[in-house]
């Protein structure tokens, strides 16, 4: 509560991965691949989905490298929804294995921009539709939604499998 910027957005964003990891953990193959209602939604596709994330923004956009396997060789256009799709034929120490690796490599990613400018370091790469490259605040924040939204569909998915409820 007293930290500064950077540590106050990081502290947050590590709080919704390690929600995410506790929602998502210890369950098999069919655990991970339960649905809810009419929803194709399942948690293995959210690990898969979220390590693809992780590697986007923090790896291809701020530190402007290529996309790491498996991403690099997926037609996009061919399936948008790949991420999400190709979880089920993945076991659960594969999923958690590419979530964790790409977690951490998104950690080394933060590390080197905060070294080099701070939360306000911009980028590598520019958004293709804005042309601007987002800034490390901005990557921060965005990835604190997207995983507070997540969150928010892995406690439903995963009280409906077991009854283990969230806070």
């Amino acid at each position: 509560m007293v930290g500064d910027e950077a540590d106050t957005l990081i502290g947050f964003l590590e709080y919704q991965r390690a929600t995410f990891a506790w929602r998502t953990g210890g369950l098999d193959a069919a655990g991970l691949s339960a649905t809810v209602a009419a929803s194709t939604m399942t948690l293995g596709g959210m690990i898969k989905h979220l390590a693809y994330v992780e590697d986007w923004w923090f790896g291809n956009f701020l530190a402007g490298v290529a996309p790491t396997p498996p991403w690099d060789t997926v037609d996009w256009d061919a399936d948008r929804d790949w991420d999400w799709h190709s979880a089920a034929s993945d076991s659960p120490e594969t999923l958690h294995a590419l979530w964790q690796e790409n977690v951490a490599r998104s950690r080394a990613a933060t590390a080197v921009a905060l070294a080099e400018g701070g939360m306000g370091q911009p980028a590598r790469r520019e958004h293709r539709r804005t042309g601007q490259a987002p800034t490390l605040r901005w990557i921060v924040a965005h990835m604190i939604e997207e995983y507070a939204r997540h969150n928010g569909h892995a406690d439903l998915i995963r009280e409906s499998i077991d009854g283990q409820v969230g806070e």
